[in-house]
């Protein structure tokens, strides 16, 4: 359940939810998580070319889930996965790696979050740094199952404290509105959520999650300071080992 100049190399997080960009599904309140597995096409509209994404949750023996997500594109390679509980209802961030690769320097970011403690330790850039642990606090994969919550229960504004890299920042969502979306799984009913960021703002990103598979991303836009635009499409996805296959699309 998130931006840099390079949507797709080095914030994943933000582009698949703003993700990959999110990915995922989770059902209503008292309810457990569902695994999944999803695949998309990504695609920059100035750059003649494209890529894949996937994202999955999966549970563990223990009690605890994975969140992965795994995206390539041109020579860059990315890699993020967390480990989460769900307590009473909420999700709970155990742990949280990003790596990315290629493009000049890679780059990793750990993140470990001692409940008990009440600290968040880990690091970024080579350099180590501590965060307060907040009740709530989310990481940058988990934020996103907890906005599919959300606008499972109906809500249309949506606000979350996320560990982002070596600091606690806000992440705002509000519902804008429905859309017939169409996907190479076919077409869904989909609920469409922009990030709202500051009035000045000239990063854009906009996400639509299928109303009838447990609000499942199956698009998502942005456009870049730069102008850039961006843009990922659900190729193929399971919800607990079930396709998720949309309404056929009507040739001419």
């Amino acid at each position: 359940m998130i931006d840099s100049s390079s949507l797709l190399f080095r914030r994943p997080g933000r582009w698949l939810a703003a993700a990959v960009l999110a990915l995922g599904s989770s059902l209503v309140h008292a309810q457990e998580l569902v695994p999944f597995t999803a695949s998309y096409a990504a695609d920059m509209k100035k750059i003649p070319v494209n890529g894949e994404a996937t994202h999955s949750l999966q549970a563990n023996p223990d009690g605890t889930w994975t969140l992965s997500f795994h995206a390539g594109m041109f020579v860059a390679r990315l890699n993020e996965e967390s480990q989460l509980r769900l307590e009473n209802d909420q999700l709970i961030p155990l742990s949280y790696r990003y790596e990315r690769k290629g493009l000049g320097r890679g780059r990793v970011t750990t993140q470990n979050f001692d409940w008990e403690a009440g600290v968040v330790t880990g690091e970024h850039k080579k350099e180590s740094f501590s965060l307060p642990a907040e009740p709530g606090l989310l990481d940058r994969t988990t934020y996103q199952l907890a906005l599919q919550r959300d606008l499972m229960a109906g809500k249309t504004e949506m606000s979350y404290r996320v560990a982002d890299e070596d600091e606690i920042e806000e992440y705002r969502f509000r519902v804008t509105g429905e859309k017939r979306v169409t996907t190479r799984a076919g077409q869904f009913d989909a609920v469409e959520v922009e990030r709202v960021r500051e009035p000045d703002a000239k990063r854009e990103t906009t996400l639509w999650f299928a109303k009838d598979w447990q609000y499942l991303l199956v698009r998502l836009s942005q456009i870049e300071t730069d102008g850039q635009h961006y843009q990922i499409m659900l190729k193929e996805a399971t919800l607990d080992g079930e396709p998720v296959i949309g309404t056929p699309v009507k040739s001419d």
